[in-house]
């Protein structure tokens, strides 16, 4: 006969805890590991976030109604499966309507010192709101239209009770817009990538000996890290600056003159820069210029990150880039250029610097498909 062993109240009290104590470590484990290689997210004092505003944020990025014709939401184009970009050239809103600018990944823009490709919007806040309103993007007629969902949509009524404590005549725009912002501060944060667990975990057996070759390339003898930066704490490979690859510019250069007057004159009519910069194909060229009307800024645009750079094909502002391996081409170039002397690689360290690119990659979120 099998002895009955017999189990005191305590001992099973005891047990529960230690099964909750140890999924909490194997949580915060996770946790730990998704910001590998990333400098702490700083969220605004202004904008403080909590599990409801994260919970309201989610549900806003993937909602279709938040469109004008249901068809458009944020996930539409910042595509969990593409890194949160869209694998098009141009971005492609209500209507089938193309804008003018390639869809960056919105993974880890908490770390951006500005938004957009040049730079428009300073905060997560004030970026998540501008889409809503162009024609090419949700196409949503004015603030009224989406305050009139939310306010008399039970679902969102209770969610915004919860997040910011107010009534449904009290939901506001920029409440959306905080909501959006701490989704992205929480859950759109992806370090951990192979080359993480090897330059900064110590784990020497994550990395190719092709992408340590890459690498040091990469560090070196390429000069990437002039703009896609790596420090000894972190790595964000962003400067958040702006430079120009003269991508682009040779379609408008001899049309420059009127293209500028015309960007200035819509400034000064009091123009929206984010309609502007979408609804004109030649001024979305201008870059950086379009925020400062410096000459000096003529073409530049934000350093894009190059974490999870092999899942956003094409490349650059204006998509033009179908590869990775055609961007690697460019940047040599370009580096070149600027040291006004050929900047020459060997075919085998070109495929050496793509396969360090590729070990960028992070592990995607499953949490992350709007269900």
């Amino acid at each position: 006969m099998h002895r009955r062993i017999s189990r005191s109240p305590r001992h099973f009290v005891t047990t529960f805890f230690l099964v909750i104590l140890g999924l909490s470590s194997s949580l915060a484990a996770a946790d730990d590991n998704q910001h590998l290689g990333l400098p702490p997210v700083v969220t605004p004092s202004d904008y403080p976030s909590n599990p409801a505003k994260i919970a309201l944020g989610k549900k806003l990025f993937f909602d279709k109604r938040l469109s004008g014709d249901s068809s458009i939401s944020c996930a539409s184009c910042h595509q969990p499966e593409h890194a949160f970009s869209d694998g098009k050239p141009l971005a492609q809103g209500i209507g089938q309507r193309t804008g003018t600018r390639n869809t960056p990944s919105i993974f880890n823009a908490a770390f951006n010192t500005s938004q957009f490709w040049d730079g428009r919007r300073d905060t997560l806040e004030t970026q998540a709101l501008d889409p809503l309103f162009n024609v090419r993007e949700h196409g949503l007629k004015d603030r009224h239209s989406v305050l009139a969902l939310l306010r008399k949509d039970a679902n969102y009524v209770r969610a915004f009770k919860t997040a910011f404590d107010v009534a449904p005549d009290a939901i506001e725009l920029a409440d959306v817009g905080q909501a959006l912002a701490s989704f992205e501060r929480s859950e759109l944060i992806a370090g951990d990538s192979p080359f993480d667990r090897y330059y900064f975990g110590g784990d020497k057996s994550r990395l190719s000996p092709s992408a340590i070759r890459g690498l040091a390339l990469f560090q070196g003898a390429a000069q990437c890290t002039a703009c896609h930066t790596i420090s000894q704490a972190s790595a964000l490979f962003t400067d958040n600056d702006f430079h120009s690859l003269s991508v682009g510019l040779k379609r408008i250069e001899q049309r420059l003159p009127e293209i500028t007057t015309r960007l200035v004159r819509m400034r000064a009519s009091g123009t929206n820069l984010d309609q502007a910069v979408l609804s004109d194909e030649d001024v979305a060229e201008l870059g950086r210029f379009a925020v400062t009307l410096k000459p000096s800024d003529i073409g530049k645009f934000r350093t894009p990150s190059l974490r999870n750079v092999a899942l956003t094909a094409p490349y650059m502002h204006d998509g033009s880039i179908a590869s990775l391996e055609d961007a690697v081409e460019l940047e040599i170039y370009y580096r070149g250029a600027e040291a006004d002397r050929p900047l020459i690689l060997t075919p085998a360290e070109k495929t050496d610097l793509v396969e360090f690119l590729k070990s960028l990659t992070s592990p995607m979120n499953a949490k992350l498909d709007g269900s």
